[in-house]
């Protein structure tokens, strides 16, 4: 038993050795002290020995057991230590190589073209004013001699949240409050930056978009003012050798109307296909301020005139920075926003 007990000793140190990782050393504790393993073999056939032998062996054996049992635990410590130090000297950083440059957050292009927009007209005397978001019927509709009839009043170009209050489809009821608290101070000169809601959604529309729209009223305020004004707005927009072109058009709250374009800043105005061979670009709406809109907000439509205009800031951003599809700046797409950082 002895000898047995000396040959069991002789195996597990050489196996403990020899292991290079734990679950190797795992298999071979099992082998040695599992409830299956060589010393309980041997201890179960203690019985078969003569009865004064029997404390001797046991506590040879025991001896060996807690001979063992150090010896795995000192030897699971070492492969531990020696795992610890190869991550580590797999992990090391070699210092004199670049850092990674951090992400550092800048602002929307919309807000850039906003902020920009906002600093042009500035520059030329406007100050800004801003309104509700949700807006009633008359100052959305009414009192920019909007009539009931009229299409854009009907629920699939306007969010309603109940009858007769809606989400502004404009910031025009800005230029509207700002008459009512003014009236009959003159001159004036606002911009109304802002947000705006209509049931639109595809490449070029958007159910949200940002509308910048302006107001100018004294004595004796003319067509040439506002072509002068957004002739300049232009030039500081998209270069000093810019043009623009006014189009008769219709809207209720002007009169006369006229639809702005821009010479064309893919081709300066040569003909291409994005202004489809014409040489112009569609960039804002504006006219003359109808008398009966300046009679409702307090202004004597005898005494004094006033321009108005306005413009999708998408609108502008996209010929800006010649981006196609308007839902790029609403996607979050990082590619995309980093190219304006």
């Amino acid at each position: 038993m002895q000898k047995k007990l000396q040959e069991i000793h002789n195996q597990a140190v050489a196996e403990i050795a020899a292991v290079q990782t734990e679950d190797e050393l795992k298999q071979v504790q099992v082998r040695f002290l599992g409830k299956k393993g060589e010393m309980t073999s041997l201890l179960r056939g203690m019985g078969q020995l003569p009865p004064e032998e029997r404390p001797l062996v046991g506590g040879l054996a025991n001896q060996l057991r807690d001979e063992l049992t150090n010896l795995f635990t000192a030897r699971e410590e070492e492969l531990r230590s020696t795992a610890r130090r190869k991550a580590m000297a797999d992990e090391q950083v070699d210092v004199t190589l670049p850092g990674k440059p951090p992400m550092i957050g800048h602002l929307h292009p919309l807000t850039l073209i906003m902020d920009e927009i906002a600093e042009i007209f500035l520059g030329m005397g406007f100050t800004i004013k801003e309104g509700p978001e949700i807006e009633t019927e008359y100052y959305n509709f009414e009192a920019l001699n909007i009539p009931r009839e009229h299409p854009a009043r009907e629920m699939q170009d306007s969010f309603y949240i109940r009858p007769e209050v809606l989400l502004r489809t404009h910031t025009s009821p800005v230029q509207i409050r700002t008459m009512e608290e003014l009236a009959p101070q003159v001159p004036v000169r606002i911009i109304a930056p802002g947000k705006v809601y209509r049931r639109d959604d595809d490449a070029t529309h958007s159910p949200m978009f940002h509308q910048v729209e302006g107001l100018v009223i004294d004595r004796d305020i003319s067509l040439s003012d506002l072509k002068g004004t957004l002739l300049l707005f232009a030039r500081q927009m998209f270069g000093p050798k810019q043009q623009v072109r006014l189009r008769p058009s219709f809207f209720p709250f002007t009169e006369p109307s006229a639809e702005v374009d821009i010479a064309c800043v893919i081709c300066g105005g040569q003909g291409c296909r994005v202004c489809k061979d014409s040489g112009w670009i569609e960039i804002l709406g504006s006219g003359m301020v109808h008398p009966r809109v300046l009679e409702l907000s307090g202004y004597d439509p005898e005494e004094y005139t006033a321009y108005a205009f306005g413009m999708g800031v998408e609108r502008v951003a996209m010929l800006k920075y010649g981006i196609g599809d308007l839902r790029m700046f609403f996607s979050n797409d990082i590619r995309m926003l980093r190219q304006f950082s």
